[in-house]
């Protein structure tokens, strides 16, 4: 049942929330986020760089100067996509964490294509050193290495020139190898090319043009150039190997994933919806709650697109592998069909690689990756991530704080529009409205807040389905989630818009709704004055569940 409730005077303090008419305070407060303002947050992340500078292992001389430049700092408080970065070797110790954190940073890549379970293991723990601090809900996503075709290791780089022949094989007699043959570490890698196939090196920094197929070996000819290195991922387009989704090497990485209570998993390579439904039945049996984001990077993936997106908690576009497996010049367009079908799902999408992948080397982006991202934020993303950009590159702060503006620069001027995608439920949400009382009140919560021009929607929920449905309306303000659960507070930073704190919930709601509007008070989410809309399907003393929607004002 839906339930509008009273105006309530909280009892033992002066603050007096009452219910709003529907005419009022049409001046909205300005609107405060979780994150420092600008000219406070650069000071923060340069101090923990100073303080951190003795004992820190990534070198803090330079990063004054990096975090200090304004360009990329003048709006970062109403970002509402978030950012998810892969932390590597220069970002490792707890004082890059919490400069990351500080800088932007919503959740934790886990690459385990890369290090060991005990190096993992040190990030994960001070990952949540820095949690444990109180200031930040740092989600965890470990992502899977997945059924990669390799090339060997070689003695020295091989520069390969266009008409060369190069031969793959599946031999180990390395002692007779001429110094054009090289190694795979696929077995049936014979079986799944064919003469007049395309295969390409990382991508497509090197290719080659199938001409010959023996028992043991893949003979070609190369087609572009370049050199060749050790252990080079390889990809033949148009086509997926014929590998398991899910490796024995992903099981034991699940199985630590779980050990250390990680947050969303995102697998590599999925070919079949029931890909997914194994990984999800496995973690259900074991009581394990994490979200399965499908990583689209495979000519199997496309075809298998709505299946696939329909049974997964989310998805990841791996724009690298799939602009090797199917012509580059689809991938913006897939890409932009995944998120619009996610958002019809109600699930998040994240976009990820070469988002900002001149940062690696460069101070600054280039003005194509400033679009990329900003196409991506407008189609409705509810994630943008970074990958060797704070994993290893030269500037991770900085590309995290380019990241963090341009999407808020998005943001600021989308809302100033009447008419905005990227504000706009899709039409295949809209004929959900009759069916679905939870995704009605979301709607009314987020038309309401609209119209009355409010500083948040709060959101109270126990297992996050109302934050999820409140943001995928794409609300012009921010969503403040609270719930007793710890570890939902991590699963909804994935979410658009989504602000989440951890709270118990007292048997009186209006005991709950207290210590909430306190709590926002505290972190400057809200002030006198605003109007809040609030929504939740809390328990009333022992009663079934009930629906609420209210407006309130703070006093």
């Amino acid at each position: 049942m839906y339930a509008f409730a009273p105006p309530a005077v909280l009892r033992g303090t002066d603050l007096t929330l009452k219910k709003s008419s529907l005419n009022c305070c049409l001046a909205r407060a300005p609107v405060r986020a979780v994150a420092d303002r600008p000219t406070q947050r650069r000071a923060n992340v340069a101090a923990t760089a100073r303080n951190g500078a003795a004992t820190s292992t990534t070198g803090f001389a330079a990063v004054d100067d990096e975090v200090m430049d304004d360009r990329f700092w003048d709006l970062t408080v109403g970002r509402q996509s978030k950012i998810v970065c892969t932390i590597g070797p220069k970002t490792c110790d707890i004082d890059s964490i919490e400069m990351l954190a500080e800088t932007g940073m919503d959740i934790v890549r886990l690459n385990m294509s890369h290090g060991t379970h005990e190096w993992h293991r040190g990030v994960i723990e001070r990952v949540r050193e820095v949690n444990g601090k109180g200031r930040f809900n740092l989600g965890l996503l470990l992502d899977t290495k997945g059924p990669e075709v390799r090339s060997g290791d070689l003695k020295a780089p091989i520069k390969v020139k266009r008409g060369q022949t190069f031969v793959w094989t599946v031999r180990k007699d390395f002692e007779n190898f001429d110094e054009f043959t090289v190694d795979v570490s696929y077995d049936d890698f014979v079986n799944d090319v064919k003469v007049g196939d395309t295969l390409l090196v990382d991508g497509g920094m090197c290719s080659f043009l199938c001409t010959e197929i023996t028992d043991t070996d893949v003979v070609s000819e190369c087609i572009d150039g370049g050199t060749l290195t050790s252990r080079r991922h390889l990809n033949v387009r148009g086509k997926s190997a014929s590998l398991p989704a899910i490796t024995a090497k992903d099981w034991e990485d699940i199985k630590f994933g779980m050990e250390m209570n990680v947050d969303f998993y995102a697998l590599s390579f999925v070919k079949h919806e029931d890909d997914v439904g194994t990984l999800k039945a496995y973690l259900r049996e074991h009581d394990c709650q994490a979200l399965v984001l499908s990583k689209i990077e495979s000519a199997d993936a496309v075809k298998r697109l709505r299946p696939i997106l329909e049974v997964s908690d989310g998805a990841m576009v791996a724009r690298g592998d799939l602009g090797a497996e199917i012509p580059i010049e689809d991938v913006p367009l897939f890409q932009d069909e995944i998120v619009n079908i996610n958002r019809a799902l109600r699930k998040p999408t994240i976009v990820a690689t070469h988002m900002l992948e001149s940062m690696i080397t460069y101070p600054t982006p280039t003005r194509a990756e400033v679009a990329d991202i900003t196409e991506a934020v407008r189609q409705g993303a509810d994630a943008t991530m970074l990958s060797g950009e704070t994993a290893n590159g030269a500037y991770p702060y900085k590309a995290l704080g380019v990241m963090a503006t341009v999407a808020e620069s998005v943001v600021s001027q989308d809302s100033a529009l009447s008419e905005s995608d990227l504000f706009s439920p899709i039409s295949q949400q809209r004929e959900m409205e009759g069916q679905d009382a939870r995704l009605n009140l979301a709607y009314g919560a987020s038309t309401m807040a609209s119209r009355l021009n409010v500083a948040a929607i709060v959101v109270f929920t126990r297992v996050g389905t109302y934050a999820k449905l409140v943001s995928s309306t794409r609300p012009r303000c921010p969503v403040i989630a609270f719930t007793p659960d710890e570890d939902l507070v991590r699963r909804m930073t994935l979410f658009w818009g989504v602000k989440p704190f951890h709270l118990s919930f007292s048997e009186d709601p209006e005991e709950t709704i207290e210590k909430a509007v306190n709590l926002m008070l505290e972190k400057g989410l809200t002030s006198t004055g605003d109007t809040l809309v609030m929504t939740s399907d809390m328990l009333v003393k022992n009663s079934d569940t009930v629906n609420t929607i209210q407006v309130r004002t703070v006093h």
